[in-house]
Order: structure tokens, then C-alpha cells, then sequence
């Protein structure tokens, strides 16, 4: 009997702490849609992770003119020596045109998926750069060195992120103290815009959960013809 008393108290301690982890959890779950993951976070669902067998896609020919990416990179805020982190580079599109433009900086090219990886470093070797360094993340964290990066950008990426809060707050410690992150993300609020539903953002929603995760929009770049420009700074410490 003193040993039953004893045991059951402990194990309805577990099951509460339990239940009020899952209880204070910033996911909701839903039947996913068709590009969806079913799991929602501020009334977003999560979009599927796109392949890497999309690398055509990411490399086509038409992507300069569409996206006119060439502006995008001359907007990018970046100095000679800048440490900026492409976070899920994919084949490295940006990477590698943001690396000629910080010469005596440093780009880390985060991803998780392993063949990504490993074009990016055949990439690297090939080109002999030298200013270039490829990471293996989680779902969680880019495994980035702590209070190291002055921009930190994500190209039609965040909303794939199935951990969006505590991938941001690693981010957040990645970034120093006058870093900066950027989002660009295709543009749900335009219908002409032919990109699947899950994989836009609008910009009320970019901001509602980059301000729930210690984010402030600093600049709401109108100029692509198909993506938002939505640059962040760190709130708070």
C-alpha cells in the first residue's frame, strides 16, 4: 500500500506535465491539404519541403527574368565582409552570387537534405571557393555558430519550416546583435502569382509569427514582380 502510494502520485505528475506540454504546444493539427503537412502553426499550414529533385526548377534559365533575382541580390544589405547564411539553400542559386559579392566575407549554405548537401560541396570544390561553407541543419536549428551572422535569408523557404518557433529562435542566437533576417516568400495576396496556395505567405502573416518569435519588420520591399522582400531585425535581447 505505501509503495502504491507512492508510485501512482508520480506517474499522475508525468501524465500532467505531459498533457500541459502538449497543451502549451504553438501546433495545431488538421486533415493536410495537398500541399500541406496538416500541421498548423498561427493559422498557417505548414507546406511539404520541396525536394531536391527540383533542382531544374531552381536552376532554370527563365528564374532570373521571373523572380528578376539580380535585383533581389542587389538589395541584399551586405558588405565586402558581410557572414550571411543562405538557409535552405537548395542548389545554391543565391549562395554562390552572394559569395562574389562579399569577397572577404563568408556565406554558410544551410540545408538538411543530403543530396543538397552534397551539390553544394561538389559546387564548392569545383569552384575552389574559399569563402563558402556548407552546413547540415535540423528541422530545428541551422547549427549555426552563435552570434556570428549579420544576415541571415530565407528564399521561398520559411514556410516549409516545420518547426517555424524554435527554428527562429535558433536563428535569433545565431544572429548578432545588429542582425538582420530576411524573408522572401511568394506573394499570396496576388492571384496572378502561380505558385500552390501553401507555398505563399502574405505579409500580415510573415509579420504576425515573426513578431511572436522576437522579429520586428524593418523593411516591406514592394519591387519583385513575384515574391515579398520582408527584412527583420531582432527584438529584445
Amino acid at each position: 500500500m505505501k509503495i502504491s502510494n507512492i508510485i501512482l502520485p508520480f506517474w499522475f505528475l508525468i501524465s500532467f506535465y505531459t498533457a500541459s506540454a502538449q497543451d502549451q504546444s504553438p501546433y495545431t493539427f488538421k486533415k493536410p491539404s495537398a500541399n500541406g503537412t496538416g500541421k498548423v502553426y498561427m493559422g498557417r499550414e505548414i507546406a511539404h519541403v520541396m525536394s531536391f529533385e527540383g533542382v531544374d526548377w531552381l536552376e532554370r534559365n527563365s528564374r532570373t527574368q521571373e523572380e528578376n533575382t539580380n535585383l533581389a541580390l542587389a538589395s541584399l544589405p551586405l558588405k565586402s565582409n558581410s557572414a550571411v547564411a543562405d538557409v535552405g539553400a537548395g542548389s545554391g542559386f543565391y549562395t554562390f552570387r552572394v559569395a562574389k559579392r562579399i569577397p572577404k566575407g563568408k556565406v554558410y549554405a544551410v540545408e538538411i537534405q543530403d543530396d543538397a548537401i552534397a551539390y553544394l560541396k561538389k559546387k564548392v570544390h569545383d569552384d575552389r571557393l574559399t569563402n563558402v561553407e556548407v552546413i547540415k541543419g535540423t528541422e530545428k536549428d541551422p547549427n549555426l555558430p552563435a552570434n556570428s551572422i549579420d544576415l541571415a535569408f530565407m528564399v521561398d523557404v520559411y514556410h516549409e519550416l516545420e518547426y517555424p518557433a524554435a527554428y527562429l529562435a535558433a536563428l535569433r542566437k545565431a544572429l548578432k546583435p545588429n542582425g538582420q533576417l530576411l524573408l522572401l516568400e511568394y506573394k499570396e495576396e496576388d492571384p496572378t502569382v502561380a505558385i500552390k496556395p501553401e507555398h505563399k505567405m502574405s505579409v500580415k502573416q510573415a509579420k504576425k509569427e515573426l513578431a511572436a518569435n522576437g522579429f520586428k519588420l524593418v523593411k516591406n520591399g514592394t519591387f519583385l514582380p513575384l515574391q515579398h522582400f520582408l527584412l527583420f531585425e531582432k527584438t529584445g535581447n
